[in-house]
């Protein structure tokens, strides 16, 4: 059996991160989404979407200089972290990092550059692969495939939301 999956064509920035803010509403603990792309495809943009949707306290900002950024929602106390893996020379460099802590906290996360950490990723997760479009410069591809079980729920109920 494949693994759940499902194509979808972003016009622009602005609606990229309104596809980000849809999925943000859906997510709950322990969600893990793994972003891949060239640079400036869109990561960071769907990254600051997913935040809004879920209601963090606080913007998000790309985390490439810091590494990781955490959000907090002011309701009830979840986190959300931000990883960016861009910078990372070695996947050592990444395991000191406290990923396992991360992914153990329950707490849900975005990883962008999530393919340069790869065998560091927990089995369920949604990974989401961003490529240009050819016939116009502002909209992207967006990829969806669910690994685990609560990554297929977590893309069947965007799915969901996206036919309405």
């Amino acid at each position: 059996m494949s693994e759940p999956s499902l194509t979808y064509l972003s016009q622009s920035v602005a609606h990229t991160e309104q596809l980000g803010a849809l999925l943000g509403v859906l997510l709950q603990r322990g969600d893990v989404l793994c972003l891949i792309g060239d640079l400036g495809a869109g990561k960071t943009a769907f990254a600051r979407g997913v935040a809004a949707g879920w209601r963090s306290a606080t913007a998000v900002t790309s985390p490439t200089f810091v590494l990781i950024h955490e959000h907090e929602r002011a309701e009830d106390g979840m986190r959300l972290h931000h990883i960016d893996a861009y910078r990372l020379a070695r996947l050592e460099d990444a395991a000191m990092l406290g990923l396992e802590d991360i992914f153990a906290d329950n707490s849900a996360v975005i990883i962008e550059w999530a393919d340069r950490i790869a065998p560091l990723l927990p089995s369920d997760h949604l990974w989401i692969e961003f490529a240009f479009a050819q016939d116009d410069e502002q909209a992207r591809l967006l990829t969806f495939s669910a690994y685990g079980e609560r990554s297929a729920n977590l893309l069947r109920a965007l799915r969901e939301v996206l036919k309405t």
